[in-house]
């Protein structure tokens, strides 16, 4: 359920309503779901429909922006249509690597150094303007502008870092998604033993859940030859979207149930 935040306005109290949900243990199972669909849809729009990298980013930049439109001018959370635009964001972010690779011949080390780099620009902006990257305060247009450009490159530089673990350094997908999930595991422990502060571990494990996720998608959808199980992109796919929409109308549920 979205946070309600007071600020005072000539003497009156005004409500800003969170417009994102909080980084509960549903919100982290439905991210990397979404991160799973985000590397097997893309796989399959672009091999399975035969719309190449070009037609299925023109496709689906052109589904995100509409997406994003209706989330912008809503005035409230609603899980439906936020995660909508994660699966969306997911899928867009893994064709814009996707293109830097295979299109244009860019290593993912350069990739991943870019997005790096680009990350940690958009950050100190945000930091500079807003004064806090908490996601407990995305309650204005400019606010959820830095939330979702954000998003957007985690899910880039995911890919990218993904795809030069298990792939160009060949770890392997199962062996990479142990990898993802022991940091993500190691982040847990820093932020409830160690310390660690929840702005900063909250962003380190949402950019890390995106190659943990592809990992997990790469694994159950590619061919055994490579390090797969051979459930192809179409199965794992309408898995994963399946579970998604289950959890997510749970929550709508939910919330739903609480409020009345």
């Amino acid at each position: 359920m979205s946070d309600i935040s007071t600020t005072k306005n000539g003497g009156k109290v005004t409500a800003l309503i969170n417009k994102v949900p909080e980084a509960t243990v549903y919100f982290w199972i439905i991210k990397i779901l979404c991160t799973t669909v985000g590397e097997t849809a893309a796989d399959f729009l672009n091999t399975n429909l035969h719309l190449g990298l070009t037609g299925t980013t023109l496709v689906m930049s052109v589904l995100l922006g509409a997406a994003l439109v209706a989330q912008f001018i809503s005035p409230n959370y609603k899980p439906l249509r936020y995660w909508l635009v994660v699966v969306l964001v997911s899928i867009v972010g893994t064709l814009i690597t996707d293109n830097l690779t295979d299109n244009f011949g860019v290593s993912l080390v350069t990739t991943t150094v870019i997005f790096s780099v680009c990350l940690a620009a958009l950050f100190a902006i945000w930091y500079m303007v807003e004064r806090t990257l908490s996601i407990h305060a995305i309650d204005s247009v400019r606010r959820e502008f830095f939330y979702w450009s954000t998003i957007l490159l985690t899910f880039a530089l995911g890919t990218a870092a993904g795809d030069l673990i298990a792939e160009r350094l060949n770890t392997g997908y199962w062996k990479a998604g142990l990898m993802f999930a022991a940091a993500i595991a190691l982040i847990t422990v820093a932020h409830k033993i160690l310390n660690l502060g929840a702005v900063l571990a909250f962003w380190a494990a949402y950019i890390i859940t995106r190659p943990l996720g592809a990992s997990v998608g790469d694994y159950l959808s590619q061919p055994k030859d490579v390090g797969g199980l051979g459930l192809g992109t179409v199965a794992t796919s309408a898995l994963f979207l399946g579970a998604i929409l289950c959890a997510v109308t749970y929550i709508s549920r939910s919330e739903k149930k609480a409020l009345s």
